[in-house]
């Protein structure tokens, strides 16, 4: 099979509340090595790898339930899917500079292209798209950044 046939990859794991934020990201971290990003898109990586260990830490806070982590990988774009037994839509708030937490959200929207979160008939889902900058495709030319 050539690269050129290739379509999208996936992988899921089932991350009970006692897993741990940790268990999610360094799966992860695994399954961006495969993908080449931690060598050719460390800063990336890292963004996906902060986005992991929000969402999952949503859904064992907020929902106090198993996160079902799936990573997708289309060639545009890695989809971060968390999806959680809460039919609870998140809520983005504004929190005060002293605030220890709520910015989760927040986090997630400044590191990914994009998120959106909708309710599944067993609860729902929340999915980050990260696409890989152009300058770190194989074969691209270089940003011209410093």
């Amino acid at each position: 099979m050539s690269n050129s046939s290739l379509r999208a990859v996936g992988w899921a794991r089932s991350l009970p509340v006692s897993s741990g934020a940790k268990a999610a990201r360094d799966w992860t971290r695994t399954h961006l090595a495969t993908l080449g990003w931690t060598q050719t898109a460390p800063d990336l990586a890292d963004s996906v790898l902060l986005a992991v260990s929000e969402l999952v830490t949503n859904a064992h806070v907020h929902a106090r339930s198993t996160a079902q982590l799936v990573l997708t990988w289309d060639e545009q774009c890695l989809h971060v899917t968390v999806h959680d037994a809460s039919r609870r839509l998140p809520e983005q708030r504004h929190p005060s500079d002293t605030a220890l937490g709520g910015r989760g959200l927040l986090l997630v929207e400044a590191l990914a292209d994009s998120w959106q979160a909708h309710r599944c008939p067993h609860g729902k889902d929340i999915t980050a798209c990260f696409q890989r900058p152009a300058s770190d495709e194989p074969g691209a030319a270089g940003s011209g950044k410093d």
